[in-house]
């Protein structure tokens, strides 16, 4: 799973997700893309499973790109734990996105395949999302 090798601090305020992406909002790489509607905090465990799922449907053939990175940590206090005693400590990553973001482009597959691919990572997203193309289509997904 995605996570940095070394931050420079171990703990990260909670912070808000208004606004919408100004950058990482085109097609960079490939042809296709899964392109994030609403805003959403998505761990690096859901990126790697949509990432599993685009790459096991086009049978490894194909190029994947994935344009998000959890660099924020977000920290759990043990269970049965009283209030106070400090901040908990990191249990997981997550990449904040918001609307526009594109999250997973592919390349080197037919527009079915792409559009089933990409499909099924959508679903194992926490947001809604749509399939974006080169041609300028914008089909739901």
């Amino acid at each position: 799973m995605l996570q940095p090798k070394k931050v420079k601090w171990r703990k990260q305020q909670k912070g808000r997700m208004r606004g919408k992406a100004y950058r990482g909002c085109n097609l960079d790489f490939g042809d296709y893309g899964l392109q994030a509607v609403d805003r959403a905090r998505v761990t690096s465990r859901q990126i790697e499973a949509a990432r599993v799922a685009m790459t096991r449907h086009v049978k490894r053939g194909g190029k994947v790109w994935i344009r998000i990175y959890p660099d924020k940590p977000v920290t759990k206090k043990p269970a049965e734990t009283r209030m106070g005693k400090g901040k908990g400590n990191p249990e997981e990553w997550v990449a904040i996105v918001k609307p526009g973001r594109i999250l997973y482009e592919m390349e080197g597959v037919p527009l079915v395949v792409a559009k089933e691919a990409l499909r099924l990572a959508a679903h194992k997203l926490p947001m809604k999302t749509r399939l974006v193309s080169r041609e300028g289509r914008h089909e739901g997904a």
